[in-house]
């Protein structure tokens, strides 16, 4: 772990991370090409003179569009080292989507892949001094004799100790990102270099890496909580980055993992629940091995190999997982932390760089999502907030300047004394952790007043064969699940169409039966296709209640 100047500047942070790192690989596409330090800070000022001559200046807006990639990852840099304010367009966002974002921000010059280029409409793109394709920097104009055909020049040669990132306030705009919540609505939120630094510094101090360590980069580097720690981190470290270029399955990713062999790495919720679910569930859940896990010495060397096993599959070379983005099954907690398997779970916004607690997993708490950070302030909207759940609000180093051209939003995201409101509902103890009950919006009221979290009720109904997808509802004052089921489980286990209705039938009483009275399913009912989600792989439940 590095211990960092608080003052240090962020262009100085990564002036001196390519300059120390210059011969070392920073950036390989999974079985693709890999260019050292050296060479992306080539890069890095070809594209810049190339911005410049588009008559750009410090401060103007760039948005990027495309999957994760080396040259995402060297196109961010290069905006960065410019001086501009980078628009990162998720890459699940529709055209219209993001015809929309580069309207509202008004970005001047697009990066955008080949494969999302084709389905913009033209006519939307005039305003743009330049578009230019993520896949191999040739500029997508219609030619003229003012534009080259490529953003890079091959013949420019920059000396290590020449090369800089232009100098950036802690306050000026380094990132607007553009959100989209389970509520369907896009904001941009505005990021400046004082937010991004003080994440990276935390996590200089309290993450384990150093020069030359490997990262798989898993989550879109178009969310922030992707790109602060899996993209800005390690490359302020000097670390080498493998791209996935394409979607993450767990199948792939854990393919990449076992021969990249990370130093750290990065999950959602939605991934390593599927493997616990498709992996090793179905081993724990044998007859034989059933008998063997009620003996205390045998139960013993089931979870040590089991969770051998899993380690190994993750790479068998990495520090911890960190697991963010939404809530993590307590099923699932519960089993890796009997396996004493190296995980923890942070919390964070996009609105907050993203970071607002985390813990070592050594040192975290069951249940929680780890501790405040050192540069945030928290309080709980609860007259007992030890006990009763209320609104989580923060405000500190980390927070973001606003919304972008949104007075209404920005008048509704703070308290009249300044504090954040995250929206999401929890209670906090004496030393610092935060445990997260659900979101503020989605909590039902039980027949007697009861708060009801259908998250952690969606939970635990995960946790049951043949229910891939889950959303919870309240109808005429009783709760419904809509499910959408698991093929695969069920093909694997001999399940008809027609023996569904039963099989889950048995599945709500058994669900009934671990839970309060209140918080007791009425009805089960099936959906056919898999629910939407966000990016960060939330459903959109506002299409569904």
């Amino acid at each position: 772990m590095v211990k960092s100047a608080p003052q240090s500047r962020l262009d100085q942070m990564y002036t001196t991370a390519f300059q120390q790192n210059w011969d070392r690989p920073l950036f390989t596409d999974y079985d693709g090409k890999t260019s050292t330090y050296g060479e992306v800070a080539n890069q890095i000022e070809a594209l810049k003179i190339s911005l410049s001559e588009a008559g750009l200046k410090p401060g103007d807006k760039v948005a990027i569009y495309a999957r994760n990639s080396s040259n995402w990852a060297t196109t961010f840099f290069s905006i960065m080292a410019f001086g501009g304010v980078i628009v990162p367009i998720l890459p699940d966002f529709t055209p219209e989507n993001a015809h929309h974002i580069l309207k509202h921000s008004g970005a001047k010059v697009l990066f955008v892949a080949d494969s999302f280029f084709v389905n913009l409409n033209k006519a939307e793109l005039k305003e743009l001094r330049l578009t230019i394709s993520t896949d191999d920097f040739k500029i997508l104009n219609e030619q003229s004799d003012s534009l080259p055909q490529t953003a890079i020049d091959d013949s420019l040669s920059v000396e290590k100790q020449n090369f800089e990132l232009s100098r950036r306030g802690d306050e000026d705009l380094l990132v607007l990102s553009y959100t989209s919540g389970s509520m369907g609505f896009s904001k941009g939120v505005m990021l400046p270099v004082r937010s991004i630094k003080s994440n990276i510094i935390y996590a200089r101090e309290n993450m384990p890496l150093k020069a030359g360590d490997r990262i798989v980069s898993i989550l879109p580097m178009a969310h922030i909580f992707g790109l602060a720690f899996e993209n800005l981190f390690p490359v302020s470290l000097g670390c080498h980055i493998t791209f996935l270029t394409k979607v993450p399955t767990p199948q792939i990713l854990l393919k990449a993992l076992g021969e990249v062999k990370p130093h750290l790495i990065l999950l959602v919720p939605l991934i390593i629940e599927k493997i616990y679910k498709k992996r090793i569930v179905p081993l724990l859940e044998k007859p034989a091995t059933k008998v063997l896990l009620t003996l205390p010495g045998i139960r013993n060397l089931i979870y040590k190999k089991t969770r051998k096993s899993l380690i190994e599959s993750f790479g068998g070379n990495f520090h911890e997982a960190v697991v963010g983005g939404a809530a993590l099954s307590p099923e699932v907690e519960s089993f890796f932390r009997k396996i004493k398997f190296p995980f923890t779970i942070g919390y964070g916004m996009t609105e907050c760089g993203p970071l607002i607690s985390y813990a070592p997993h050594d040192v975290t708490k069951n249940g929680s999502s780890g501790k405040l950070v050192d540069r945030m302030e928290v309080r709980i909207n609860s007259e007992k907030p030890f006990e009763e759940a209320g609104e989580i609000q923060v405000k500190g180093r980390n927070l973001m300047l606003g919304y972008y051209n949104n007075k209404k939003a920005n008048d509704q995201a703070f308290t009249k004394d300044g504090w954040f409101k995250t929206g999401d509902l929890g209670i906090i103890d004496d030393e610092n952790f935060i445990f997260i009950k659900g979101r503020e919006k989605n909590m039902l009221l039980g027949p007697s007043g009861q708060n009801v979290y259908p998250e952690e009720l969606e939970s635990r109904l995960m946790n049951f064969p043949f229910i891939q997808e889950c959303v919870i509802i309240q109808r005429n004052n009783r709760l419904v699940a809509k499910v959408y089921p698991d093929a695969e489980m069920m093909m694997s286990s001999g399940i008809k169409e027609e023996d569904l209705d039963d099989v889950l039938e048995k599945t709500r009483r058994s669900y009934n039966e671990a839970v309060a009275s209140y918080e007791q399913l009425s009805g089960i009912e099936l959906v056919d296709q898999e629910f939407e989600k966000t990016p960060k792989k939330n459903i959109k439940r506002f299409l569904y209640t």
